[in-house]
């Protein structure tokens, strides 16, 4: 993933309320890392550590440190640290722009920003908003449902029912959050965060009604913008030829952006309530997060009392004196 220099002007909710004072024809310059850098040592001449890949940070320290320097050395070291390959120059606090800086980032192509904001504020805030437009991505087809707190994506070849299904649990008070495309996000270290699309969101096809606006049909309390996925279920057709999983010991699971998610598959027929099924599906997943597994208990419940019994016979035949 990589994005430019001039999405720093476009940064929306993250408010990095940045100006350009320099270096114009850089601003198609590549961002491709969620790290910054401050400078600090580069000045002073050791660039063993400079990476040419991040954002320079310029704060009180390094401002301060070129005004002590002499004219022709504080140039020697800006000019140094421009020769780097590097995306753009910010500097913080609203401080003056040392002097030849704009001159250098001009020649060289190098963007040079200005922002109000303390160094650590707005390190803060560059840091998530490149981690967020820089992280990995995807589109899923498929349905994403906020049911009793967990995100559940539903997955399943079109026409299945994944609509219809998600369609009866907003009916029991729970929220849509994506139809048909979800788009998925990876956060590090292993988190997926769903949402739907600009242009559908809020909006499902049901077939023979046609496309509903959830929000406007059930309130802002149906829907919501993004949620994490923490399971995955699969709808898919019953097969009399093939054996299910009865007792629930199977763990599976499905990858997304090299993330395991826990898997169920579920299978559909007329007759089955799919949303209820579903509904369970989501208590059972916050249980087993709880530590307790009803399969693996019942199981071992069931061991227990076979090997009970299988002791008795044996017992039977003890003389006691």
């Amino acid at each position: 993933m990589a994005i430019t220099v001039e999405d720093l002007t476009k940064s929306g909710e993250y408010t990095l309320d940045v100006t350009l004072v320099a270096g114009h024809e850089g601003m198609s310059r590549k961002l491709t890392t969620a790290r910054i850098q401050k400078p600090g040592l580069a000045l002073a001449g050791y660039t063993g550590n400079l990476y040419p890949n991040r954002i320079q940070i310029l704060g009180n320290i390094e401002v301060s440190y070129l005004n002590t320097l002499e004219e022709d050395r504080a140039r020697k070291a800006l000019e140094e640290l421009c020769s780097f390959e590097i995306p753009c120059i910010v500097i913080t606090r609203g401080l003056n722009i040392p002097l030849g800086l704009k001159e250098i980032a001009d020649r060289r192509s190098i963007p040079v920003f200005t922002t109000p904001l303390p160094s650590a504020e707005f390190i803060a805030r560059v840091l998530r908003f490149l981690e967020d437009k820089l992280a990995e991505r995807t589109n899923v087809h498929g349905v994403l449902m906020d049911v009793i707190g967990v995100g559940i994506l539903f997955l399943g070849k079109s026409g299945i029912g994944k609509s219809e299904c998600a369609l009866d649990l907003i009916l029991r008070g729970y929220r849509l959050v994506a139809d048909d495309v979800v788009e998925i996000q990876k956060q590090p270290p292993s988190s997926l965060l769903g949402s739907g699309s600009d242009i559908i969101r809020y909006h499902m096809e049901i077939r023979g009604l046609g496309i509903i606006n959830i929000k406007d049909l059930f309130g802002v309390a149906a829907v919501r913008d993004q949620k994490k996925i923490e399971l995955v279920v699969e709808l898919v057709e019953w097969n009399t030829e093939e054996e299910y999983d009865r007792l629930g010991e199977k763990e599976e699971t499905y990858e997304i952006l090299g993330v395991e998610v826990p898997l169920v598959r579920i299978p559909v027929r007329p007759g089955r309530n799919i949303a209820t099924i579903i509904e369970v599906a989501a208590r059972n997943h916050l249980l087993k997060l709880m530590g307790y597994h009803s399969a693996l208990e019942f199981q071992r419940r069931l061991s227990e009392k076979i090997s009970t019994r299988t002791e008795e016979p044996r017992m039977a035949g003890v003389k006691i004196e």
